[in-house]
């Protein structure tokens, strides 16, 4: 996998032990250029961390996996692999088998402690943690002064109990008398030796309380210690980094590819080969499933385009309509280091951190999840496909399409409150009605349904799962989306890639989408394979590069797709395949013989100012534009989001908590009624009985899911002006 090396030989190591610092130089790969290179390694705590030398320990670390979670796989005789799930992984290879087994079984053992402190430590929260153990320790040692104390009155006691029973046992007097004062006398010996034996444990508890006391407390001194240095460092990285950017904005006009990752917006172009692998996906990207070359036309007969004319054609007869805004207030610039906030929440749910608006953008999630159908003409020209496989290379553009708005929009979305909705209504301008609904609270869950006029219905219910993983924030759509077609009865269904949220702690946020996508018409079994390629600082590969085939029931290829999912897609009709020359992984690849490409979908450009207006395109610029005539529930009457929207921060904080708060309270009630109505209290206890208003749970027979389908009503509430179903919710 990697380039062959030549390695040094070592001199031995002794082999570990359990709990022992493990330290000794190994081959680590840093990149394409510099292929592997020489560093000291230090396994302490749980913690691998590495160096350039062995002189850089006290000062400069250049990287730190902890073994908790880490994954230690062998990959020959002297390499091994470090990762932990994407952020980090390193490659490394030893001088020697013997070496190398060396550092398994010391890595392993660290591990297996890691993950048991780990589990005995999960669930408290340091700070508190510490100050219960330092509670501990003043309350053990207040308990064992008094044992001494006990102890010393003891001796003393039994003592004087000793002198007066041998006084006793001088006196002459009868023999009832005598028999009792024997009978005293040896109680009072048995009395003795128990008491010494109880004494002696004593004082062996209190010399290893006493010990371990002082041992603690030395080892939460240097912890806690630890930790204040590590944020303090991070807090002042944060300031001098969000100063330094100001300093370079101010003194400088960037050039237009600054803020793409892929050309150095992260700073990798000095000498230091130290963290790359940290701060981008590791280098080792799996090769291009397969390559296209051009089928001969004259062979294939150049009029096979295998798409109908038809299905490019626009309507255009569409009658003018109300202007829609352009702009919206400029976003404040107010500095807030995140990490100040997000440093406590690690491995948190997102949506159970409580997250100031600074961090937001005036949208909610439900708007978010409408902005899905900017490139609605894509759906619209499927709906006119004669074949259902040129039909699926539309379907798949639009699934690409719906990634594009979020490569420059770092602001989080409102969460939507229980019960909020969101409609968009372009009838009149795009043949298209759309309505989300807030169907969920934990775990949070929005269901959208949109039908258009030009022949087809999406829906989808999507829930967010969110960890923020300390250095990135990894984002997990689960729930399904699906396309209906009228004409051809045509059923589609496919899910969401994984986001992922980089330099959350220092640095510019930068988005990435990753991970394979399988878009499957159930009615003729036909299927989409789409793979969003992770970013990786090393791939000679454009970035954010999708690719795609659209095959048959049978597995036969048709198309192949291919392009960005922040800017085009293209597809090319399929004349032949075979089997090529294996990939530089030893993988099989396909060769497709195609006519030439033709673009399937092309962004839309940002507005004028889009920097200064959270990066929204045209679309999102009118979603909360305030409308008459929509439910008391839409997110477009939501006060804090629009105080927001104004720049009106503090307020919109304030409104937050309230909406919030009251959220909360509404639950409690509803799980009171829930009790209430319940045959027993265990029943009742912790049943949230909430209905959705628009949408309704069904088990789908095509998809085989289970999600909220809309049942009507909403439009023609509107029609009516009539919102009494509407809960009051702001």
């Amino acid at each position: 996998t990697h380039p062959q090396t030549v390695v040094m030989s070592e001199p031995k190591s002794p082999t570990p032990t359990p709990g022992d610092t493990y330290k000794g130089w190994l081959f680590k790969w840093t990149n394409y250029i510099k292929g592997y290179q020489r560093r000291w390694f230090v396994l302490s705590n749980g913690l691998l961390s590495y160096y350039r030398t062995q002189a850089e320990m006290g000062h400069t670390c250049r990287g730190t996996i902890n073994l908790a979670t880490a994954n230690i796989a062998v990959e020959d005789s002297c390499n091994f692999v470090i990762s932990n799930g994407g952020a980090q992984t390193y490659h490394l290879k030893a001088s020697s088998e013997v070496e190398r087994q060396r550092w398994i079984t010391a890595l392993e053992l660290a591990k297996a402690k890691a993950v048991h402190m780990q589990a005995e430590s999960a669930g408290q929260a340091g700070s508190g943690r510490n100050a219960e153990i330092q509670s501990t320790l003043r309350t053990l040692n207040s308990k064992v002064e008094d044992l001494t104390t006990c102890n010393d009155l003891i001796v003393k006691h039994g003592s004087a109990l000793q002198r007066s029973l041998s006084e006793l046992e001088g006196i002459r007097v009868g023999g009832d008398m005598g028999e009792k004062i024997r009978q005293v006398t040896e109680r009072a010996t048995l009395f003795r030796i128990t008491s010494n034996a109880m004494i002696n444990a004593c004082r062996d508890f209190l010399s290893l309380a006493q010990n371990h006391s002082k041992r603690w407390q030395k080892a939460l001194q240097t912890e806690r210690d630890q930790r204040i240095r590590l944020e303090e460092t991070l807090e002042q990285l944060a300031k001098q980094h969000n100063h330094l950017e100001r300093a370079f904005r101010g003194a400088t006009v960037l050039p237009p590819s600054f803020s793409n990752p892929a050309l150095g917006a992260s700073g990798k172009g000095d000498a230091s080969d130290e963290d790359d692998d940290n701060e981008f996906f590791d280098a080792m990207e799996d090769p291009a499933e397969f390559i296209t070359v051009p089928a001969d036309p004259k062979r294939s007969g150049s009029n096979i385009s295998g798409f109908s004319s038809e299905a490019g054609m626009d309507d255009q007869s569409l009658e003018p309509v109300r202007k829609r805004r352009t702009r919206i207030p400029d976003k404040p610039n107010y500095y807030l280091n995140l990490w100040s906030i997000m440093k406590n929440c690690i491995g948190k749910e997102l949506s159970k951190i409580p997250m100031p608006v600074n961090f937001n953008e005036p949208l909610s999630m439900l708007q978010r999840l409408s902005e899905d159908l900017e490139y609605y003409e894509l759906l619209d020209k499927a709906a006119k496909c004669q074949s259902s496989l040129e039909q699926m290379c539309y379907v798949a553009a639009f699934t690409v399409s719906s990634y594009s708005t979020t490569v420059h929009r770092t602001g989080k979305p409102f969460n939507p409150l229980l019960g909020e909705t969101f409609e968009l209504d372009r009838l009149r301008e795009c043949g298209y009605r759309s309505l989300c609904e807030q169907v969920s609270h934990h775990p949070p869950a929005a269901a959208h349904h949109a039908f258009s006029e030009k022949g087809w219905t999406l829906r989808q219910e999507i829930t967010l799962a969110s960890k923020f993983r300390g250095k990135y924030l990894s984002i997990m759509p689960l729930g399904s989306i699906q396309c209906i077609f009228d004409k051809s009865s045509n059923h589609y269904s496919w899910k969401k890639v994984t986001t992922t949220v980089h330099n959350i702690i220092v640095g510019k946020l930068w988005i990435d989408q990753s991970g394979e996508i399988d878009v499957v018409n159930h009615k003729t079994g036909d299927r989409c394979h789409l793979k969003f390629a992770p970013y990786s600082y090393f791939s000679r590969d454009i970035p954010r590069k999708v690719t795609g085939v659209v095959t048959d029931k049978d597995g036969k290829a048709h198309y192949v797709l291919s392009g960005t999912w922040d800017e085009k897609m293209e597809f090319s009709r399929v004349m032949q395949s075979s089997k090529g020359e294996n990939g530089t992984e030893g993988k099989q690849r396909t060769v497709y013989q195609t006519l030439k490409a033709k673009g399937v979908w092309t962004k839309n450009p940002l507005p004028e100012g889009a920097e200064n207006m959270y990066f929204f395109s045209s679309l999102a610029l009118t979603l909360n534009e305030p409308e008459e005539g929509v439910a008391p529930t839409d997110s477009r009457r939501r006060p804090d989001q629009r105080l927001m929207e104004d720049g009106r921060w503090d307020e919109a904080n304030a409104e937050k908590q309230r909406l919030e708060e009251k959220q909360r309270t509404a639950r409690r009630e509803r799980e009171r009624e829930a009790v209430k109505a319940a045959s027993s209290p265990e029943e009742g206890a912790h049943q949230d009985n909430y209905q959705a208003q628009w949408f309704e749970k069904i088990d789908d027979p095509v998809s085989g899911e289970t999600l909220h389908v809309y049942k009507g009503g909403y439009w023609e509430a509107k029609d009516q002006g009539s919102w009494d179903m509407c809960p009051d919710i702001f």
